[in-house]
This record gives C-alpha cells, sequence and structure tokens, in this order.
C-alpha cells in the first residue's frame, strides 16, 4: 500500500505529462500544442520539430536510450519498435538525433501483423503516427534500457485501421461531432466537444510461485483446465472485502507506485470473491487515455 506521502510524489514521474510539458517546452511551443490535443488543431512541422526536441531531453534526463512508437495490433498485444536515439556523425562520433519527423511518423512491416490481406507481402507497409492526445511515458528497465514509449496509431497505405487505437479514435470524434450538434440544437452553444471516461477495471490472481510451476495448465495456458470445478452462488461470499494480508498488501503497493509512475491513477483495490482473485481500479480517465492505462 502507500507507505507515505512521498509516495504520491511519484505521480507522473515518467510521463511526458502536463507539468513536464510546461517545464521542457518553450511558452509558445507548449501554448500551441495545447490547442492541438484540446482543440484539433493542425500539428505543423515546425511544431513537431519543437516538440520533439523538448520529448527528447526530458526522456533523456531521465535515462532513456531508446525511442519507440508504441502500438496495439490485431494481436492482443502491444508492439514497439526501438531505435537508439544516438547516430553517428561524419567523424563517427555519436551525436543525440530525435526529429518532428521520426516523432510524428514511423514505419514498420504490416504484412507481419494482421492487416486481412490488403496487400502482397513484398508491398506491405504500415504506418505508426503519433497520437498526442495520449502522454509519452518512458519503460522502465534494468539500467541502461529505459525507452520512450509515444503512443501511436498503425494503418495501411491506404488508410485502413491495423489497430485498436484507430477506431477507438475515430468513434471518439464521430461521438463528440454528434452530441455537440445535439447540445447545439437544444441551446448548449458553447459546447465544442465532448469526451467519453472510461475507468477500466482489472481482477487478477495472485498464485504463489511454487504452486504455479506445479499447475501446467496454467504455465502453459495461463487458466486452469483441470481441478475442482468452480464455486456456484455465492459460497465464497465471506471472501469479498476481506482485510488483506500484509504479503498482498506489499505486491499492492508496488505495483500502485509503477502505475503512478506511468500516470495511471491507480485507486481502489480490494480482495474478489474467489481464492486468490483481486481487483484494482483507476480513476476515470478520457476513452483514449484510460485505453492506454489499461
Amino acid at each position: 500500500m502507500c507507505d507515505s506521502a512521498s509516495d504520491l510524489g511519484l505521480f507522473g514521474l515518467n510521463t511526458f505529462d502536463n507539468s513536464a510539458m510546461m517545464k521542457y517546452l518553450p511558452s509558445k511551443t507548449y501554448k500551441e500544442l495545447r490547442k492541438v490535443i484540446d482543440e484539433g488543431k493542425v500539428l505543423t512541422s515546425e511544431l513537431a520539430d519543437e516538440v520533439a526536441e523538448g520529448l527528447k531531453e526530458w526522456a533523456i534526463a531521465n535515462g532513456a536510450t531508446h525511442y519507440a512508437h508504441w502500438f496495439q495490433p490485431m494481436t492482443e498485444a502491444a508492439a514497439e519498435k526501438h531505435e537508439c536515439f544516438f547516430d553517428p556523425d561524419s567523424e563517427q562520433k555519436a551525436i543525440v538525433s530525435f526529429s518532428g519527423k521520426i516523432l510524428i511518423k514511423g514505419e514498420t512491416d504490416a504484412s507481419s501483423l494482421p492487416s486481412g490481406g490488403l496487400r502482397s507481402t513484398f508491398e506491405a507497409r504500415g504506418y505508426t503516427t503519433w497520437d498526442c492526445t495520449s502522454p509519452p511515458i518512458i519503460k522502465k528497465g534494468i539500467p541502461g534500457t529505459q525507452t520512450l514509449l509515444i503512443p501511436t496509431t498503425f494503418c495501411s497505405y491506404t488508410g485502413e485501421a491495423l489497430d485498436r487505437k484507430t477506431p477507438l479514435l475515430r468513434s471518439m470524434k464521430a461521438l463528440s461531432d454528434a452530441t455537440v450538434k445535439l447540445l447545439n440544437i437544444l441551446g448548449y452553444s458553447d459546447v465544442k466537444s465532448v469526451t467519453p471516461t472510461i475507468g477500466c477495471e482489472q481482477e487478477y490472481f495472485l498464485i504463489d510461485r511454487k504452486f504455479f510451476q506445479k499447475r501446467k495448465d496454467l504455465v502453459y495456458c495461463g487458466r486452469t483446465l483441470f481441478g475442482a470445478p468452480p464455486a456456484k452462488g455465492q459460497e465464497l461470499e465471506d471472501q469479498y472485502y476481506a482485510p488483506i494480508s500484509q504479503r498482498v498488501a506489499t505486491f499492492m503497493g508496488d505495483l500502485d507506485r509503477e502505475l503512478w509512475k506511468l500516470g495511471v491513477p491507480a485507486k481502489t483495490q480490494h480482495y474478489e470473491v474467489a481464492p486468490s482473485q483481486y481487483e484494482i481500479a483507476p480513476l476515470f480517465a478520457d476513452a483514449n487515455v484510460g485505453t492506454d492505462h489499461n
């Protein structure tokens, strides 16, 4: 659990959030970027270069050596292509390089990811595009392996969505347009946009490693395939909201701190009904940001 007020100071530590933008971007650049994020203004190449410079300085100051366009293809898992910040100069010495062009667009091989057979392998290309409405984060690893993750969409050359973020952003835009139109008709003429919010609960199981290793169904499938049938009804209601043991509380505290560093507003946690089952729930956030948190 949270041990002290200092733990709360960890929130957003590894996130290029609003406070980080204000610190690392020139005032004019920050204001223009906020208009892009909040009002949907056009992101110019000049602005992208200025943002990339500030983002690079923040990432390196926080130990990042690589960056990656982070997207969600139709594989039920996230995808990352890591690139080093350093390039050789004319004297073959390392220089730090990260431009607006690199920030806003990347290219990958769409044929190696689910694409619905849109094109033949030899001509298949997929493009990642920066989603500036979701803040970049630093993915921490062992020292020397910190990576700046840049949230992006993933589309084909002809514009077909090859990921989960693109349909979400398109649906959010359609919902906002329709709702604003209705509200304007009803007399709320000052409404310019509407943003849906979500708070994704996660339920999970904690199993002692020595017991986990003995259950090959858990090891290979991630679920039980044999054993006693699950309880039905409310047979285990005495465990729901039960006091949390010290061992589990220690895990939850570690989890909270790591989530807070990434800007995930983890709020609620408790025992669930099944044995060794627990729940964690964050505060609500914009649907796009909340999905990335999830």
